[in-house]
């Protein structure tokens, strides 16, 4: 069993600051049949489209390295290659596949054989290791390379953890409609040793884990967290976490949309509180992404889904909205001007919903029906960026040096 992480001890106030002189907007997306980017003039105004990348192949994933503001990453599952990493060091003009794509090592003699089907999640690593990046992978697996993204190795410490069978319900069936899948990775900007890691798994494995030491061990961290759907609804894993966020400048402070509603965490308190209990009950706190103002640990957006038994998630009603916090989930608001409020029955997927660093800040969410939505007063006004497009499974704002 892995041991108890100790909770962190240094907080930082939280407290807004003033933006930075950032760069121009772009957003990555990536949908069921490749990849886009759209460029906006520098007012926000004016979007120009670059696209598409990998025309067929599904793309779970583009994140825009910070540290150089020009270095992209794609994850991939491709009909002839399957689940595979591509680099670009030019904004997309030129992409090289990864040597050396994220998979599990050979198994041994009787142990079960694992594979990776798609690569699923992308994150950057801590601002003090300007080539290494993590992957998160379906089936679950965490892998990080340190040459930018070219070669990738398995974390040990997580894959062969010998409680991974039971965190992520190995051999159990189920799991999410397009796989169990290692999302959520999440790096402490004091320490590149403490991180963060979330799971949609199948069966009673699954939820938010916790590491000190560079993913060497690994510790549950669902304290409160709401399991419905398990005989025990407190268990100390076997939860879905949909997407966890960390703020940046106030590292302590975790938020949370699960399955079973908005969670929001005090590090320190180790324990999950559920601030999804102040939405509206008529519209509920089911959702898949949350999104953190960048510089206001206490503004928060989701993108609610209907809550009853509807499969595929669903718009609640068939009436678009965003709900926006801004203290820490004592009180939401609706968002849902210029969004259609009538035959509106789309979802936003975990990794589809996004916010730029400029001030006023940015917004943005791309649906399954193939719009990206965007705001430029953080919600207040949304309007159709773009149409048509496939099935979307990821937005990102990055700000082009």
């Amino acid at each position: 069993m892995a041991r108890r992480a100790s909770p962190r001890s240094r907080a930082r106030t939280a407290r807004r600051v003033r933006a930075p002189r950032p760069g121009r907007v772009a957003l990555l997306i990536g949908t069921k049949k490749g990849a886009w980017l759209l460029h906006a003039d520098p007012a926000r105004r004016t979007w120009c489209v670059d696209g598409p990348h990998f025309l067929g192949h599904i793309v779970h994933h583009v994140v825009l390295d910070p540290r150089d503001h020009r270095t992209l990453l794609l994850a991939a599952k491709t009909g002839h290659l399957g689940p595979t990493v591509f680099r670009s060091h030019d904004l997309g003009k030129t992409w090289k596949e990864a040597a050396k794509p994220p998979a599990f090592r050979k198994a041994t003699e009787g142990e079960p054989r694992r594979a990776v089907d798609h690569v699923f999640w992308l994150t950057p690593a801590h601002a003090s290791e300007p080539n290494a990046w993590y992957a998160g992978t379906s089936q679950e697996g965490l892998f990080r390379s340190e040459d930018g993204g070219d070669t990738w190795h398995p974390v040990a410490g997580f894959n062969d953890h010998p409680m991974y069978p039971k965190w992520t319900g190995e051999g159990q069936g189920g799991g999410t409609p397009d796989g169990s899948k290692l999302h959520s990775i999440l790096i402490d900007p004091r320490d590149p040793a403490h991180m963060y890691l979330g799971m949609s798994s199948a069966g009673d494995g699954g939820g938010v884990f916790e590491s000190v030491d560079k993913g060497a061990d690994w510790t549950p961290l669902n304290v409160g967290c709401r399991a419905d759907f398990l005989p025990d609804p407190f268990p100390e894993y076997g939860h879905d976490p949909h997407c966890v966020q960390l703020h940046p400048l106030a590292p302590d402070r975790l938020y949370q949309q699960n399955h079973c509603g908005i969670y929001r965490m005090e590090r320190p308190a180790g324990r999950w509180e559920r601030i999804g209990d102040n939405m509206p009950k008529a519209v509920g706190d089911i959702g898949f992404p949350i999104v953190l103002h960048p510089r206001d640990p206490d503004t928060a957006w989701v993108f609610p889904m209907d809550s009853s038994t509807v499969w595929p998630r669903v718009s609640p009603g068939g009436k678009a909205a965003a709900y926006v916090t801004r203290n820490g989930g004592k009180t939401w608001k609706r968002l849902d001007a210029g969004l259609p409020q009538r035959q509106a029955w789309f979802t936003v997927l975990r990794q589809a919903m996004t916010a730029d660093a400029q001030d006023p800040l940015g917004l943005y969410f791309g649906t399954t029906a193939g719009q990206v939505w965007g705001s430029t007063n953080a919600g207040a006004k949304w309007k159709c960026l773009i149409n048509h497009l496939p099935h979307i499974y990821a937005v990102g704002a990055a700000e082009i040096g």
